[in-house]
């Protein structure tokens, strides 16, 4: 197995410019985050590991093949990011690649959500990757580089109980759109991933929740399929080799752009129901932040404020 995914390792890094460039990835202490600066890195590429949890980051800087290192930063804070970008360039290279992966959900009632946690969502998902391209850029047009939006399939079609999670990859994805068309005469390229059912520990309790349950439970049987973050990594890394527009992950996605004017009524309709059958006081015990990275964010947050940069040597 082992010498399957070097063999197409070998075979990505030889057809591609990734062999010895940067690669930035924001949210990288776990999950598609973290899988996906290891797949860069078995691609030949140095490698810039930014999140919120320095042990866990550290730790996955440490075990790369390729020259890494390690910067805890809170991506909604511009001058943490500035900072970041400047120690970046400083060791390892101006950056090549720009993954803007960090990402918190929170599951519950709009009504109920507090509203600085709803507002947090926003901040990280949205204003987060606007940070990151804002910080990057002038790294991304003198490599003429690659950035890349982590968007979702939740930019399709919006869900009750997910309203700042929706709302915010929708955002992303038309940031990601719009700045698309201000770089590319620069020779920047911009991506825009989607994202389905991913097994990070953002997931991890969605049948815990009714909305999702039910919308993943009512899908095609392929589509309920839940994919490893070391497959999403795989197509994700493949997209950026080739700087793809768009990346689909799993790549069936690519035919529910047509479909896409279908999928509010529909969601609407499988939610509706759901709903009816689920008192108040069950929905408002579903509010929070869902998985331990979204939970390490908010507790950073709410006691400590932004984290400074370190290096892994």
């Amino acid at each position: 197995m082992r010498h399957t995914a070097r063999t197409a390792t070998d075979r990505l890094a030889g057809d591609t410019p990734l062999q010895g460039r940067v690669a930035v990835v924001t949210g990288a202490a776990r999950g598609i985050g973290e899988a996906l600066a290891r797949r860069l890195s078995d691609a030949g590429m140095r490698v810039a590991l930014l999140g919120r949890e320095e042990e866990s980051l550290c730790r996955a800087a440490a075990s790369l093949p390729t020259r890494s290192i390690c910067v805890e930063a809170d991506v909604t804070d511009q001058t943490a990011l500035d900072r970041a970008a400047h120690r970046v360039e400083a060791e390892l290279g101006p950056a090549s690649v720009v993954v803007a992966n960090a990402g918190i959900a929170v599951g519950g009632p709009f009504n109920r959500t507090a509203a600085d946690l709803w507002k947090r969502v926003i901040d990280v998902n949205l204003v987060g990757a606007a940070n990151t391209a804002r910080a990057f850029l002038p790294q991304l047009t003198e490599t003429r580089g690659y950035f890349l939006q982590i968007a979702s399939t939740a930019a399709f079609g919006s869900a009750p109980m997910m309203s700042a999670y929706c709302a915010s990859k929708a955002g992303a994805e038309s940031f990601a759109r719009a700045l698309r068309g201000e770089v590319e005469p620069d020779g920047v390229g911009v991506g825009i991933a989607y994202l389905h059912w991913t097994g990070t520990d953002m997931v991890s309790s969605i049948d815990e929740h009714p909305v999702l349950r039910a919308l993943r439970r009512n899908q095609p049987w392929f589509a309920r399929r839940v994919h490893t973050p070391a497959q999403v990594a795989e197509w994700l890394t493949t997209g950026i080799a080739h700087r793809a527009p768009h990346v689909y992950a799993p790549p069936w996605l690519r035919w529910c752009q047509p479909l896409r004017p279908l999928f509010p009524a529909a969601v609407a309709s499988i939610t509706r129901r759901e709903l009816r059958t689920q008192s108040q006081a069950d929905l408002a015990a579903d509010v929070g932040v869902m998985g331990a990275g979204g939970r390490a964010d908010w507790k950073a947050y709410t006691s400590t404020g932004p984290a400074r940069p370190r290096r892994h040597e």
